[in-house]
């Protein structure tokens, strides 16, 4: 298979959408893919519940509860847990959005190939921009949770900065040879490791709360219990309450790398959008008990608790013993292995998304898939030290984690705000296809809910001086992207601000 990542002479700025044959069946995906200009490179071998798992292991309930958790005991106590609901449904909204668009592009690249094809080109490479930014921070967040709240406390390591670094990028480097070596691999590890954190999720919830009610291993009063936080001001505009929305505006984030994976998914424009909504709805339902319990099991020791580098460890020992803590360790450190997989997985399709259209530096190379069943080599590689790069950034800093879940958390909802606004302007003039995914009369009120939840995130991670690293993170990675767009720019400006024909590309 030849490989070209520039549009031919040929190339139709901008073409619109509408002109991508509606599809159905498990084809139909094939069939967008080479409308909207591409010949497929990757194997469609992602069923419906592979799709579903895609979603809900980026999402990680086991990744973003053993990460976040301790952080939102020492900002907003065990009663800030109640904002979970609150974010679940706002993510929801969200997602219902996204749905829409996935559904009418469904090609890898989600937000960038959006934005290109319903804006401009040029708008799509920040929107890229900003997702590859997002997804290189998230997934060394993830690794870094790996080693500090599972994998050390499990081998029983005392935790240290440079432990912790070290850690993360031996990870990453395992994480990035998988995807490389094998797409169905790296799919069946993500199934099973899906697979054994719901059902772990749902063993750790039954037999904590059957501790706590029959062996009086807790006490219920945390679920209202400050901590030792301050009751002034607690539920007031930015108060320690609000504050808490990183517990699951951190955690429910991800669901959108199905859309990511949709050139490699039968029958993308119906089951991508399902995939992402039903993702949230089970983390949710299955994060919120799993709160509950876990914050009733802390019983009287909340305070010792808020400086445990590892407090939802320390409360499975506690309360089931440290024989079955050991074994769910295990468990939870696959599926945060997986989820930091299908990070990178999604963050690797991006990349190559860009490179095939010509629109990065160094294109040829990083749209290259040497087979079908494998990922994009040069893709993969270059986001893997991308993230080895601001691992070394945090070397050495004893409060890494919390800085990378503030900037995990700012970047998706920027993000997210970004596309639910670029739907917002180019609705009208789209008319949906018979096989589109469709809310009918719900669309407006959905539409509506997910822009005024995304306004309030973005105040709740924007406004307090608490996230001022998460900012800078934002900024600083927007001052390189302005670099690397100039370069494109000069070096490429004519794949910059063209899209391929609408005629199959041999790519």
């Amino acid at each position: 298979m030849t490989q070209s990542s520039t549009p031919s002479e040929n190339t139709t700025v901008n073409p619109p959408v509408s002109d991508i044959p509606p599809s159905s069946g498990a084809d139909g995906g094939a069939t967008a893919t080479v409308a909207a200009g591409y010949k497929p490179q990757f194997a469609r071998t992602l069923s419906r519940f592979e799709s579903f798992a895609v979603a809900f292991s980026f999402i990680s309930i086991t990744t973003g509860l053993f990460t976040t958790y301790g952080t939102v005991l020492g900002s907003a106590g065990p009663a800030g847990i109640w904002t979970w609901p609150l974010v679940t449904l706002g993510t929801v909204l969200v997602a219902l959005v996204y749905g829409m668009l996935a559904s009418r592009i469904p090609i890898s690249g989600y937000s960038y190939q959006w934005a290109s094809r319903l804006a401009s080109p040029v708008l799509g490479w920040w929107f890229g921009w900003v997702s590859f930014a997002f997804l290189a921070i998230v997934v060394v967040a993830v690794d870094y949770g790996l080693t500090q709240v599972a994998l050390f406390p499990l081998l029983d390591i005392t935790y240290t900065a440079t432990g912790g670094a070290i850690g993360t990028v031996i990870v990453l480097l395992l994480q990035m040879t998988l995807i490389i070596w094998s797409t169905p691999i790296t799919t069946k590890i993500n199934n099973l490791a899906v697979g054994a954190e719901i059902i772990v999720m749902i063993g750790l919830t039954v037999l904590i709360a059957g501790a706590v009610v029959f062996f009086g291993k807790g006490d219920w009063s945390n679920l209202g219990s400050y901590g030792t936080i301050s009751g002034d001001g607690y539920y007031g505009f930015l108060g320690p309450f609000m504050l808490s929305a990183l517990l699951g505006a951190f955690t429910l984030v991800g669901w959108e790398s199905a859309a990511n994976l949709a050139e490699e998914t039968h029958n993308p424009k119906k089951v991508v959008p399902q995939a992402m909504v039903r993702a949230i709805l089970l983390s949710g339902g299955i994060g919120m008990l799993f709160l509950i319990v876990i914050t009733a099991g802390a019983g009287k020791n909340v305070a010792a608790l808020t400086q445990d580098s590892a407090p939802v460890a320390s409360i499975i020992e506690s309360t089931v013993g440290s024989a079955v803590a050991t074994a769910m360790l295990v468990v939870v450190c696959i599926a945060i292995f997986a989820c930091g997989l299908v990070i990178m997985v999604s963050n690797s399709r991006l990349v190559h998304s860009m490179a095939r259209d010509g629109r990065v530096p160094f294109a040829e190379t990083l749209s290259k898939v040497p087979r079908p069943t494998g990922g994009p080599t040069f893709a993969t590689l270059t986001v893997a030290l991308a993230s080895i790069g601001i691992v070394t950034l945090f070397a050495g800093n004893e409060d890494a984690l919390p800085q990378l879940l503030g900037a995990g958390t700012l970047m998706p909802a920027i993000l997210y705000a970004g596309t639910v606004v670029l739907f917002i302007a180019t609705r009208s003039k789209y008319t949906p296809a018979e096989d589109d995914f469709q809310l009918g009369k719900w669309e407006k009120p959905v539409v509506i809910g997910a822009s005024l939840w995304l306004i309030t995130e973005l105040c709740i991670f924007m406004i307090p001086s608490d996230f001022r690293g998460a900012q800078q993170y934002a900024l600083g990675t927007l001052v390189i992207g302005g670099v690397l767009f100039a370069i494109v720019w000069f070096t490429r400006k004519e794949q910059l601000v063209s899209q391929p024909s609408l005629e199959a590309e041999e790519l």
